[in-house]
């Protein structure tokens, strides 16, 4: 079996419904799991109904809740040509009901806890798929009685050994060949039963879930490109589909900020060995990337990405000059803030380390003046280059330091895996020096 995942884009009204049914409708001999987000912007409707209700607003929540409403009915209509099954619209009207009674709680209480936002923001993947399945005569499955979750309610963790054994009991028995199984992605549920969601863009990671958990032949992941490209085709129009991908270098793109997979999709499929595809839904019989354990191409550089804003903290201290003990001090404050490190490179006396623009600084500054003097250089951006033969190609670092010229690269750090060499530039040369390094790619070292 195979599983199929279609993001919001893909569903995003009965035109984009239609085209997904015919790709299952091609996939049915590979007995297909389609997993689907909900339909375009619906999951930001739902956030701002919710916000709405927590300010007291019912009034604009019932709006969002109708607008929501109006959304669903128009593309079940559309696709039934106006014969909406009975059974359908009872289904419409019951989720529209619940949606309505926790929008009520909310604002009632004036509080919003990340249980009731999860609650609320699994009614968008439960609204796609009921319409979804009837379309395509495919058997509904509540995701929730699969996924099972920690209890952190809005970045849930998945137990990947109860969802084996529930996979087994859920959905391996409907599925086989000829016919499809239609269920959510991004939303779970505690062994309590509450609804939990994985957090943005998770629906990735169902289906990774999923296909590891079934032993599928491949999970193939439906979006708007032809797959990973070589750089973020926004900046760099030049940028190509790569047809292939180790599962290391996948990580380490979307981790640095590709856009197309979520970092999270990566691991279940790794362990077990499963190839993931990225496809472009409208473009079926396009180009696509294959993403598999291990991938020899003997490319220097697969693709380039790219994340910011980020802060640079140049961390001093002559206290660390034939010191042991200091990195572990300094980081012992990351930590107890709960502030995540990407980058880090060092020196005699000072470490230099980039952490998310929107980190809380004033606390953090104040716990490291204790022990050291630190420099603030904010809005900075990290540039990945990732490649399986990064490192052990001669001169590499030197061709792409020379194709960025007049531009100044502030931190240089080489990742421990070997595959990802990272530079931090002023977020304003961002664009250009992507460009540069891009025709390094394409015309020599790729």
């Amino acid at each position: 079996m195979i599983v199929l995942k279609f993001g919001g884009s893909s569903v995003a009204d009965a035109a984009c419904m239609r085209q997904v049914a015919g790709l299952v409708q091609a996939a049915l001999s590979k007995a297909p799991l389609v997993v689907l987000s909900a339909m375009g912007k619906t999951t930001n409707g739902l956030f701002d109904a919710a916000k709405a209700a927590e300010a007291g607003d019912l009034a604009a929540a019932m709006e969002c809740q109708r607008a929501l409403m109006a959304a669903h009915r128009k593309a079940a209509e559309e696709l039934f040509d106006g014969a909406v099954p009975e059974s359908l619209d009872v289904a419409l009207t019951d989720l529209f009901g619940e949606l309505e009674l926790l929008l009520r709680g909310v604002a009632l209480l004036r509080e919003l806890s990340p249980r009731s936002m999860d609650a609320i923001a699994s009614l968008g993947e439960r609204l796609s798929t009921r319409i979804f399945a009837a379309f395509v005569g495919g058997t509904w499955v509540d995701a929730r009685t699969v996924l099972r979750t920690d209890d952190v309610f809005g970045e849930a963790v998945p137990q990947q050994d109860a969802i084996r054994t529930l996979a087994a009991e859920h959905l391996a028995p409907r599925l086989g060949a000829g016919r499809s199984v239609v269920t959510q992605g991004y939303i779970g549920a505690t062994e309590d039963g509450l609804t939990t969601t994985l957090g943005r863009g998770g629906s990735d990671y169902s289906a990774a879930l999923f296909g590891a958990a079934l032993g599928a032949e491949e999970v193939q992941i439906w979006t708007d490109v032809e797959g990973v490209l070589t750089c973020d085709p926004r900046i760099v129009p030049e940028a190509l589909p790569i047809p292939d991908l180790s599962f290391a270098e996948a990580a380490e793109l979307a981790a640095f900020g590709a856009k197309v997979l979520h970092p999270a999709t990566i691991q279940p499929a790794v362990e077990a060995r499963i190839p993931v595809t990225v496809r472009h839904t409208q473009k079926p019989e396009g180009r696509f990337t294959t993403i598999s354990a291990e991938v020899r191409t003997g490319r220097p550089i697969t693709a380039l990405a790219n994340r910011g804003p980020v802060t640079v903290l140049t961390v001093s201290s002559t206290r660390m000059l034939a010191q042991s003990g200091f990195l572990a001090r300094l980081f012992e404050v990351f930590g107890r803030r709960g502030v995540s490190v990407d980058l880090v490179a060092t020196a005699e006396v000072s470490v230099s380390l980039t952490v998310e623009a929107d980190v809380p600084l004033k606390p953090l500054l104040q716990d490291l003046a204790v022990f050291a003097t630190v420099e603030v250089h904010e809005d900075r951006a990290i540039i990945a280059a990732v490649g399986e033969r990064l490192k052990s190609t001669p001169g590499l670092g030197a061709q792409l330091l020379t194709a960025l010229g007049d531009i100044n690269v502030e931190m240089i750090s080489m990742g421990a895996n070997e595959i990802n060499l990272s530079l931090v530039v002023k977020g304003e040369s961002t664009a250009e020096a992507l460009r540069r390094l891009h025709r390094v790619l394409v015309g020599g070292a790729a």
